[in-house]
């Protein structure tokens, strides 16, 4: 039992670390495209990637809790909000882009502003949590 706990840390960890990585990919992708269209066949690819990502942390720390019979403590409660807030922030991001007015003037750069916000809160959520369990 032992074993698949450590095996959960680690693939936490790296799902954590993986999660980081993919919204970097997500801005850099976002700041790269100048065509809306594009933008659009782009992440119709890769949304699914961000949602397995979020996916995988929370099922590791299930596992994890699972493994040990861990209580709520606040840290796992915590965890769980984050992770419920990380999928309603991409759900959000995705809607706005869905249903973006792709003829309205400045359309794209509204949403680029708009989805920068998103990823920035992400990110500090992601690494605010991660910093507050490394410590």
């Amino acid at each position: 039992m032992n074993e698949m706990y450590d095996m959960s840390i680690v693939t936490h960890n790296y799902s954590v670390i993986t999660v980081l990585g993919v919204i970097f990919i997500n801005v850099l992708i976002l700041l790269s495209m100048k065509n809306l269209t594009k933008y659009t066949r782009t992440m119709s690819l890769f949304t699914p990637i961000v949602g397995t990502v979020i996916v995988a942390i929370i099922f590791t720390g299930v596992v994890m809790m699972a493994a040990k019979h861990l209580d709520f403590t606040a840290e796992n409660i915590i965890m769980i909000l984050l992770a419920v807030i990380l999928i309603y922030l991409e759900f959000k991001r995705s809607i706005k882009l869905k249903y973006l007015k792709k003829k309205e003037n400045n359309a794209f750069e509204n949403y680029k502003s708009y989805a920068l916000k998103i990823f920035s809160l992400e990110i500090f959520l992601v690494l605010s949590i991660s910093v507050w369990m490394w410590n």
